[in-house]
């Protein structure tokens, strides 16, 4: 195979993979921060527990229903070290990295060592649909 033909033949896989690997970060629904693009349906509210919520690592969101009828929502990047929270249990938000624990109500931090509150997300909520807002 000569030079030339080799080049354009590795140049062509990596364009592929690099395509591959895009998509499968988060292509659709979100916009070029890998986060839920505004207006988008997130979730619907009876899958949102009360006093618990739904982390939606796709979208970079956390939404929570700290009572009933009432819906927050929030980055789900750590700030402490960037992270992504990966549970919700007994009224926190859980980053596996470093254990911090943030209040499903406001965000705030509940244990360290994270000293931000996560960063709240704005929702609407339409009959039973939750969206960017």
């Amino acid at each position: 195979m000569s030079g030339v033909a080799r080049r354009t033949v590795v140049a062509a896989a990596g364009g592929a993979g690099l395509a591959a690997a895009i998509t499968a970060c988060g292509g659709g629904g979100t916009n070029d921060k890998g986060t839920a693009a505004e207006g988008e349906t997130l979730a619907r509210t009876a899958d949102i527990p009360v006093g618990g919520g739904k982390i939606l690592a796709d979208k970079g969101v956390v939404i929570t229903q700290p009572k009933a009828g009432e819906f927050k929502a929030f980055s789900s990047k750590c700030t402490h070290a960037g992270c992504a929270v990966s549970s919700i249990k007994d009224g926190v938000i859980v980053c596996p990295c470093h254990q911090s624990h943030f209040d499903v109500s406001d965000g705030s931090v509940k244990s360290g060592p994270a000293g931000s509150p996560l960063p709240p997300t704005p929702i609407q909520v339409v009959g039973d649909a939750i969206s960017l807002g």
